[in-house]
């Protein structure tokens, strides 16, 4: 699913809706290979700024952006936030990732919906993918 189809699934709904719709992108964050069980439990690309674990590591191979994350089910909003990140830049060309939106929790409508840290926290994981994989390039 592109990312620009998930902003509209979003945009399309009541705010309550859409809460609702953010916290069912948590179930559907694919498990982390276990390869990455050791770069995750020794504190390896964990995103620090999110006041939950987040551990993401971006790969670029052959142009083509991976994503393998894990976010414990007791955090559902960065879980939903990094599984809408992987449903939409895994197996993407990097140069489209890099064209993504600057404003995407914006774009989803979930500015006005969440505190100022939680913001802070999801910014913070969409700019080190990013960033990650202008990086790799």
């Amino acid at each position: 699913m592109t990312l620009e189809a998930i902003a509209e699934e979003f945009a399309d709904v009541d705010d309550e809706t859409r809460l609702e719709l953010l916290l069912d992108y948590a179930v559907r964050l694919p498990p982390l290979p276990p390869a990455y069980h050791a770069l995750r439990d020794a504190g390896v690309n964990m995103i620090h700024e999110c006041q939950s674990p987040v551990f993401m590591t971006v790969e670029v191979t052959g142009g083509t952006v991976h994503l393998y994350a894990d976010v414990p089910r007791e955090a559902p909003t960065p879980r939903s936030f990094v599984s809408i990140l992987v449903r939409a830049f895994d197996g993407q060309p990097a140069h489209h990732v890099l064209e993504a939106p600057d404003d995407l929790l914006y774009r989803l409508g979930l500015t006005h919906l969440l505190g100022m840290q939680r913001i802070h926290g999801l910014s913070a994981i969409y700019r080190h993918t990013l960033s990650e994989v202008a990086r790799q390039l």
